[in-house]
């Protein structure tokens, strides 16, 4: 394959791939609005206290959800502008969003690893909280608490270990709430989910940062060579003024005005051979009349 036929395919590689890193920022900050404006969240949100280690990791979640978005939004807009204009300090820009976005997925994938359940043990802490407040009082703000959670995650109560409950814990669940599930494993099921759509959008994030970045630094190594990727030259076109003629070569334009040839005449032929002999018949040069 010709260098100008490998850029030309880079170049459309470089629009899909943007288009895709777009629509991957657009999830991202979805994911993140729903982690901190959705219901679960947000109704646990309130029953929690701002010291608990729920409510700064929800914050923390948020915020680096939304940084991430709009880097990701940033640098599909500079890669495409850079492959259509073919400027390569917009390409170069869209190289450091791509490279900042994998550092920071990187840092997400590492501490995933090594703290698989920190968030879920933070989201049943507070649960815990919220349930031993509303067992203390029956007919407070905890107990209201209590029933818009299990009301949102369609649960009621949590197992004892012992599998022996006092009566004020078997008076939370009554009726149709006692046939629902383990608070404790609704919540967890529940966690799962989201974290799963978490980890699908990690894994394509660090596969699209990688192969954007590639993309990107092979084209700026294209434009700085100086080869104007795969343009020779910039054209314009002219409108063409009704009534003008349009303009000819130089060569026609002097052929026009020279004069016309005209054939011979008898007389031209005659004096033309005897100015050429002569009277002594020896050569002579031809004079203008």
């Amino acid at each position: 394959m010709r260098p100008w036929s490998r850029v030309r395919v880079a170049k459309c590689q470089m629009l899909v791939t943007s288009f895709f890193v777009l629509l991957l920022g657009l999830s991202v900050a979805t994911l993140a609005a729903l982690t901190y404006f959705g219901a679960h969240f947000a109704i646990i949100g309130h029953a929690s206290s701002d010291r608990t280690p729920y409510e700064a990791m929800h914050r923390w979640a948020f915020y680096v959800g939304i940084s991430l978005a709009g880097l990701l939004t940033l640098g599909a807009v500079l890669g495409a502008a850079a492959t259509v204009r073919e400027a390569g300090g917009l390409m170069a820009g869209g190289f450091l969003c791509f490279a900042l976005v994998f550092s920071a997925l990187v840092q997400v994938a590492f501490w995933r690893f090594h703290n698989p359940t920190q968030v879920e043990d933070a989201l049943l802490d507070t649960y815990d909280l919220v349930y031993d407040r509303a067992v203390k009082n029956l007919s407070g703000t905890p107990r209201q608490q209590l029933v818009a959670i299990q009301d949102m995650f369609l649960c009621c109560g949590k197992s004892s270990p012992f599998s022996l409950l006092g009566d004020a814990e078997a008076g939370l669940c009554r009726g149709e709430q006692a046939a629902r599930q383990d608070c404790l494993v609704g919540i967890r099921s529940f966690l799962r989910t989201h974290r799963n759509i978490a980890s699908t959008l990690t894994g394509i994030g660090l596969a699209a940062m990688v192969y954007a970045m590639l993309l990107s630094s092979f084209l700026w190594f294209a434009i700085r060579s100086g080869g104007s990727l795969d343009r020779k030259g910039k054209y314009t076109l002219s409108r063409r003024v009704p009534g003008c003629q349009p303009q000819e070569p130089s060569f026609f334009r002097r052929s026009q005005g020279s004069p016309k040839l005209q054939s011979p005449t008898d007389s031209d032929v005659l004096h033309g051979r005897l100015g050429a002999s002569g009277p002594s018949g020896g050569p002579r040069l031809l004079q203008d009349d």
